[in-house]
């Protein structure tokens, strides 16, 4: 079983989409609780830190409802991405079942596989909904993700680009692999999202998923 990322793994980092999302949940914070740009943005990241989404600390901290939040940061505009069929193609010729595990709502995988022209070759999705709202990389997500989908960790592979959201895929047996941002030192990220990438827990680092993709299934 393949299972990939969305955000900033099934598409490059440098494409402007999670930038989109990422100043909505700004905005979101900012506006609910009534302060500052700038520290609404501290507040977002620390909660991103420490609850794993902003979402989640957002709901913990201030009851926000998830309907809500979820509705307002996704609503972007797709339209910097485009259609990847060497991407499409390199999926389609892994062996064995191909599922999405991610943070993100199923509309927001929906529409960003729809861009990309990539939706029919995943058999399933795995959103914040499923996963009971406890984001990655809480150990009771994977848990259930691997239940629900009957999946082997032993014979399993997650894609990922933040390396602390693979220590539980590596410890349940997976083999793991991290999708870093090409030309990474100049993407501006916050310090501990590309720390990592030397760890135990990364098996594989590509910053060329296609790449990767068509060398596993033999292509040079």
């Amino acid at each position: 079983t393949w299972v990939f990322d969305l955000d900033n793994t099934l598409y490059p980092h440098h494409v402007n989409l999670w930038q989109q999302v990422d100043a909505r949940i700004g905005e979101f914070v900012g506006n609910w609780l009534k302060i500052s740009p700038e520290e609404a943005r501290r507040l977002q990241k620390d909660y991103y830190l420490r609850y794993g989404t902003t979402m989640r600390g957002m709901m913990t901290e201030h009851g926000v409802q998830a309907d809500d939040y979820l509705a307002y940061v996704h609503k972007i505009d797709h339209s910097p991405l485009q259609p990847n069929p060497a991407m499409g193609a390199a999926i389609a010729k892994l062996p064995g079942r191909k599922l999405i595990l991610t943070n993100g709502s199923v509309d927001h995988v929906d529409a960003v596989l729809g861009r990309l022209g990539i939706g029919h070759h995943f058999d399933g999705v795995f959103d914040i909904i499923a996963a009971d709202l406890e984001p990655k990389p809480a150990p009771q997500t994977y848990q259930k993700f691997l239940k629900l989908h009957d999946v082997d960790p032993a014979k399993a592979a997650m894609f990922e680009d933040l390396a602390r959201n693979l220590v539980v895929p590596h410890e349940l047996g997976m083999t793991t692999v991290l999708v870093v941002p090409d030309g990474s030192q100049e993407v501006v990220r916050e310090t501990w999202e590309l720390e990592g990438r030397d760890a135990a827990y990364v098996d594989h680092v590509t910053d060329d998923l296609t790449g990767f993709l068509q060398r596993l299934n033999g292509k040079p």
